[in-house]
C-alpha cells in the first residue's frame, strides 16, 4: 500500500509560529532590559554611596587637623594664663614693696584687680609718663594680660571649629550610611530578582529554538545585543582627556614598594570605610565589624609603605598629583572611576594599576582586594603620586 505524502504545515500554523517567535524575542528584549536596568540602579546606588562616603571622609580629615589645631590653642592659652598669673604675681609683689617702703600710689594698688587690658595700658601710660619701674611692671602686665585674652579667643574660635566640622563629618557619615544600606537593599532585590527573570529568560529562549526561524532570530537577537554592548563600551572609554601637561617619571621605586604593599593585601576583605596609614582597620556602616580596605583606604596605605603621603578619599587623591594620560599610564599610577566622567565629583572608585591592562583594587562590601583586568567604563583619569 502506498504511504500518503507528508504534507507541510498550513498559512495558519505558520502564522501562528511566527507569531509566537517574535513574541519570545521581545519577551526575552524586556527581560534583558529590566535586568539591565536593575544592574543600573544598583550600580548607580553603590557608586552615590561611596560618593558619600568620600565626602565624609574629606570632613574628617579637617576635623582632625582642627582637633590638632584646638590642642595646640587650648595649650598656648593654658601657657598664657600661667605667664599672666606670673606678671599678677610680680606686680603684687612689687605693690606690696613699694607699701612697705611707702612709695606705692593709689592708682598702682588700683591696678591688681583690674581685667582689662586696654585700662591697664591707659593707666601704665600715665604712669610712665612720671617715670619709675612701676610703669615697667604695669605694662608687662598688660602684654602678658592681652596675650591670654587673645589666646583664650584662639582657643574658643578653634574649638568652635572643630565642634562644627566634627558635626558636618557625623552629618555626611549618617548620609552614607543610608545611602550604603539603600544600596545593599537594591542588591539584595536585584538579586532576588536576577533568580526570576534568568529563569523566564530560559523560558523565551527555549520556547524560542522550538520555533521555526529560531536559529536566524536568536543570531539577530545576538547580533543586536553584541552591538549594543559595542556601543556602550566605545561610548564608556572615548573620554577626552584633552592636553594635559607632561608628568615625570615619578619614583619607580615608590611605585613598586606602594604595589608590593598593595598585593600584599589581597585576599584582605573589603570593609566599607577601612584602612589606615599601617595597615587594614575596622570599617563601619553595612561593614561595621568587618577588617580591611576600601579602595582609597588601600591606595593611601600602600603609599605610605613608600613614605608617600596622599590624601584619604578619593577625590582629594585625584586632586592632589599631576594627571596622566590613558597612553602613558605606568606601573603605580593611580586610576579613577566617575559617575560623570567630566565631573571629579562624582569620582567613586580608585585603585592602582598594575601594567599590561591590570589594576589592583578593594571593589565593594562582601568582596576582597584582587588583582583584575582594567576596565575602561566609566574610566575618568589617572594620577602620579610622587614624594
Amino acid at each position: 500500500m502506498a504511504l500518503a505524502s507528508p504534507t507541510g504545515p498550513g498559512d495558519e500554523q505558520i502564522g501562528a509560529a511566527e507569531a509566537a517567535r517574535d513574541a519570545a524575542v521581545q519577551r526575552l528584549t524586556e527581560l534583558s532590559t529590566r535586568l539591565a536596568e536593575a544592574q543600573a540602579q544598583v550600580d548607580a546606588a553603590n557608586a552615590a554611596a561611596t560618593i558619600s562616603l568620600d565626602a565624609f571622609q574629606g570632613e574628617q580629615a579637617e576635623y582632625q587637623t582642627a582637633q590638632v589645631t584646638a590642642q595646640s590653642a587650648a595649650a598656648a592659652e593654658r601657657a598664657a594664663d600661667a605667664a599672666l598669673t606670673v606678671a599678677r604675681a610680680e606686680l603684687a609683689a612689687f605693690a606690696r614693696a613699694s607699701y612697705i617702703q611707702g612709695t606705692t600710689a593709689p592708682g598702682l594698688q588700683a591696678m591688681l584687680d583690674m581685667k582689662d587690658p586696654a585700662q591697664i595700658i591707659e593707666r601704665a601710660t600715665l604712669l610712665a609718663a612720671a617715670g619709675g619701674h612701676r610703669a615697667d611692671v604695669l605694662l608687662d602686665l598688660a602684654r602678658v594680660q592681652r596675650l591670654a585674652v587673645a589666646a583664650e579667643e584662639a582657643a574658643h574660635a578653634a574649638v568652635t571649629r572643630a565642634n562644627i566640622l566634627r558635626q558636618q563629618a557625623a552629618d555626611a557619615l549618617t548620609a552614607a550610611e543610608g545611602m550604603q544600606a539603600a544600596a545593599h537593599q537594591r542588591t539584595a532585590a536585584l538579586e532576588s530578582d536576577r533568580t526570576v527573570m534568568q529563569d523566564q529568560l530560559q523560558q523565551a529562549l527555549d520556547a524560542l529554538s522550538e520555533l521555526e526561524g529560531a536559529p536566524a532570530a536568536g543570531q539577530d537577537y545576538t547580533r543586536q545585543q553584541a552591538a549594543a554592548q559595542a556601543a556602550v563600551q566605545v561610548a564608556d572609554g572615548s573620554v577626552v582627556e584633552g592636553d594635559l601637561p607632561p608628568v615625570g617619571a615619578g619614583s619607580t621605586a615608590a611605585a613598586a614598594t606602594a604595589l608590593d604593599a598593595a598585593l600584599s593585601a589581597v585576599g584582605l576583605r573589603y570593609a566599607w570605610g577601612g584602612g589606615s596609614l599601617t595597615g587594614p582597620s575596622l570599617g563601619f556602616g553595612i561593614d561595621a565589624g568587618v577588617t580591611g580596605f576600601d579602595c582609597s583606604g588601600l591606595t593611601r596605605y600602600a603609599y605610605a609603605q613608600a613614605g608617600i603621603s596622599i590624601p584619604r578619599n578619593s577625590t582629594a587623591q585625584y586632586q592632589a598629583s599631576p594627571r596622566v594620560s590613558r597612553a602613558d599610564l605606568r606601573l603605580g599610577d593611580l586610576v579613577f572611576w566617575a559617575v560623570d566622567v567630566t565631573d571629579p565629583a562624582t569620582i567613586h572608585h580608585v585603585a592602582l594599576y598594575l601594567g599590561n591592562g591590570r589594576i589592583v583594587e578593594a571593589p565593594q562590601s562582601g568582596a576582597t582586594v584582587h588583582v583584575t583586568s582594567m576596565y575602561w567604563s566609566g574610566y575618568i583619569g589617572a594620577v602620579r603620586p610622587s614624594a
